[in-house]
């Protein structure tokens, strides 16, 4: 494939087996590891360098994690997208990576294939949501949120659009879905996130669960 079509990759682990692991894993055909970064300020100066598509990023690395570094990477770098990798199934390392903006989160001990499907889908737009762990964390917040105002009036089709967001659908499994084309979905995604006021999918889907708009249980 042509290097100019290929999506480029940052790794950032402190772990040099897991970085190799991961490369040998990753490259090959529309995918391509254009560095590596051993903790989270490597991973920050690596990526205002090589300007990387995607920073696969361990959560616990020393000096600067990666939660710390995802919150300087979408502050400084915000069309990079990060995909958080981790070997520990925590609802709070979810729930941090997520408010940090992080895209995705994925477990180290994933199939090859899951990871680097992973990492196009968040290159392409989408996040990787996980619908039973967002509900969890939110439900926790409820109460408090309850007073918070309602979602803005969204269109049918939008709050739709919405519900099968929050259920973990990509782009193109709701056009699919809904018999539409991926570029119409993602007009409709555009709109919802400027009537939420919200900068990406994730947080559009825990305004959705904290406002009762798609009901917590």
């Amino acid at each position: 494939m042509n290097a100019a079509n290929q999506i480029r990759v940052l790794l950032a682990d402190d772990e040099d087996l897991v970085r190799a692991g991961l490369r040998a894993l990753i490259e090959g055909e529309d995918l391509c590891v254009v560095g590596e970064a051993r903790d989270g300020a490597e991973a920050v100066s690596a990526t205002a360098s090589l300007r990387p598509d995607v920073v696969c990023m361990d959560i616990r690395m020393p000096r600067v994690d990666g939660i710390q570094a995802t919150r300087i990477l979408r502050e400084r770098h915000s069309d990079t997208k990060v995909l958080m990798l981790t070997t520990f199934e925590n609802d709070e390392y979810v729930q941090e990576a997520l408010q940090t903006g992080a895209q995705g989160f994925l477990l180290k001990r994933s199939a090859p294939e899951s990871v680097r499907h992973a990492i196009r889908t968040v290159h392409h737009g989408d996040s990787l949501l996980f619908p039973d762990a967002l509900r969890r964390l939110v439900s926790r917040h409820v109460d408090a949120a309850a007073g918070r105002p309602g979602l803005p009036m969204l269109s049918e089709r939008e709050g739709e659009v919405l519900r099968l967001i929050a259920s973990g659908l990509s782009n193109a499994e709701i056009a699919q879905r809904l018999h539409l084309t991926v570029e119409t979905v993602k007009t409709y995604v555009a709109r919802i996130l400027a009537k939420l006021g919200v900068r990406d999918r994730v947080q559009a889907v825990i305004r959705a669960y904290e406002s009762g708009f798609v009901p917590v249980d």
